[in-house]
């Protein structure tokens, strides 16, 4: 990005930035005319600049429309050197705080949540990543025991996760049965990998069992692939009725392709998930997009890290023609909260990355969006 930067005056940029936030803001084509409200040039200097940025590739004249739209290429310049911060009011600040606060103990409940607010923050499509995981042990086992041959099975895994299985068997037995069958699992099986599972510590388990050395063998089936099932990570969309708000999605056969992608999660989550690993705070860009779905739209997430640690990620998709500043500095937003919740001490919202504005009022709040939402649909 640095070489295309050291091509562009600075009069370029300005005004490839203004056409981004125009057309995010309009939807429609951007012209000069409009150029000069904004931009101490004369219309003919900023039609040779725009001529110019379309030559670059920065640019895009959609049919026989004297005014220009931003390229994948614009906006990805766009956000990697132009887009400025947005500051976020006390309304929206109180409304993350409120909601991630109320009530929630678990990851995936932390993370569903902000995956919704990020979808209403925006007016985008939300969603929440689960990574796959390392491999997991399991810390703790309990039984509790309901009716002869049925109890429930506890996993504490080593990452505070907890998994229950409801095991029903054809076997006889009783509480004192279930409450050696914890006991057990807890001397042979903590701290074990799944492939660390081996025919000799089963034996080990059955002989310590004696006459109700039969439940071993099923239950460390349960186990086990309860412990590899953990593996697979998984990824929760939001709002995606919130697509039919936006022309891009008008076209039917790319609206199924790119519901049935979001429908189908995994080449999405592997692509997610692969972005994560290179970038902690990615924008992947129509074309930058591994799954074809996505070639028409925006993806941009922010990963969350707990003890140094990814431990999943929140996002949003949308059109090429995103609120970029908008999306990250709503990410931002969110993200620090979640960390603080999970007691990692980041700042408070308002402090540092986010900034506080005194549009409070409802009436504001409606007025941006509908400036944002300009001619959707």
């Amino acid at each position: 990005m640095e070489a295309h930067e050291s091509v562009l005056s600075e009069r370029k940029k300005q005004i490839l930035k203004a056409i981004v936030d125009a057309h995010v803001a309009g939807g429609e084509p951007v012209g000069s005319k409009v150029l000069m409200q904004q931009i101490a040039c004369s219309s003919a200097t900023i039609r040779n600049e725009m001529a110019e940025l379309e030559e670059m590739g920065y640019l895009e004249q959609p049919h026989t429309s004297a005014g220009r739209v931003p390229s994948e290429m614009g906006y990805r310049f766009y956000v990697d050197s132009l887009v400025e911060h947005y500051a976020m009011t006390a309304r929206e600040i109180a409304q993350i705080n409120q909601a991630l606060k109320a009530k929630m103990s678990e990851l995936d409940q932390i993370l569903t949540t902000a995956s919704t607010l990020a979808s209403n923050l925006t007016n985008y499509t939300g969603f929440a990543l689960k990574p796959r995981s390392r491999a997991l042990s399991v810390s703790r086992f309990e039984a509790i025991y309901i009716a002869p041959g049925q109890f429930v099975l506890v996993m504490v895994a080593d990452d505070g996760s907890v998994k229950t299985r409801n095991v029903k068997l054809d076997l006889n037995c009783d509480s004192a049965s279930v409450a050696r069958l914890a006991a057990t699992l807890n001397r042979y099986m903590t701290g074990r990998l799944a492939d660390e599972i081996t025919l000799p510590t089963m034996v080990a388990m059955e002989e310590a069992m004696a006459e109700d050395g039969a439940l071993i063998s099923p239950v460390i089936k349960i186990i086990y692939e309860t412990m590899n099932e953990s593996d697979r990570g998984e990824l929760k969309v939001t709002g995606v009725d919130r697509l039919l708000e936006y022309p891009e999605y008008s076209d039917a056969s790319q609206l199924k392709g790119l519901l049935g992608a979001l429908e189908q999660k995994n080449d999405l989550m592997e692509m997610i998930s692969t972005a994560a690993e290179r970038d902690p705070h990615g924008v992947v860009i129509g074309s930058e997009a591994s799954v074809k779905e996505m070639n028409n739209s925006t993806v941009v997430f922010k990963t969350i890290v707990k003890d140094g640690k990814p431990i999943g990620a929140i996002g949003v998709i949308g059109p090429l023609r995103m609120d970029y500043a908008r999306v990250l500095s709503t990410l931002d937003g969110l993200s620090g909260n979640i960390a603080d919740l999970l007691g990692e001490g980041a700042a408070q919202l308002g402090d540092g990355g986010v900034t506080v504005t005194d549009q409070e009022s409802e009436d504001d709040n409606n007025g941006r969006q509908k400036g944002q939402n300009g001619n959707r649909g």
